[in-house]
């Protein structure tokens, strides 16, 4: 398994900017894509970002296309998540999540995940 830590979370107005932070054990970080999750109030949790293994490929979802950067560097063992124009609608505790020994990009189902953060919190204000 890969214990995985989200940082970064916070309030900020609309339209400001916050940069989520993911910190991986293990070490073959490289081997696993990555991606970020958020859920919010009442809602059921959406996928946002996916990052393959080498960091060359990237996938969003509509909502945060353009606005949110998906980033890796496997030599500190870390992904991160640029918000920028952030929403009232970005509100939400964001998660990370690892497919295990999987680098591609394909599928963005919940289910592929293996293993996950417990979450950081973000809340815009509007």
């Amino acid at each position: 398994q890969v214990q995985l830590v989200e940082s970064g979370g916070g309030v900020v107005q609309t339209g400001g900017s916050l940069r989520l932070s993911c910190a991986a054990s293990g070490r073959t970080f490289s081997s696993h894509a990555m991606g970020w999750f958020r859920q919010g109030s009442g809602k059921e949790r959406e996928f946002v970002a996916v990052i393959s293994g080498n960091g060359i490929s990237m996938l969003y979802s509509d909502s945060v296309r353009g606005r949110f950067t998906i980033a890796r560097d496997n030599a500190k063992n870390t992904a991160t998540l640029q918000m920028n124009s952030l929403k009232p609608e970005d509100t939400a505790r964001y998660y990370c999540a690892a497919k295990l020994n999987n680098p591609s990009l394909r599928g963005t189902g919940e289910h592929l995940y293996d293993s996950w953060g417990q979450g950081t919190q973000v809340t815009v204000s509007s």
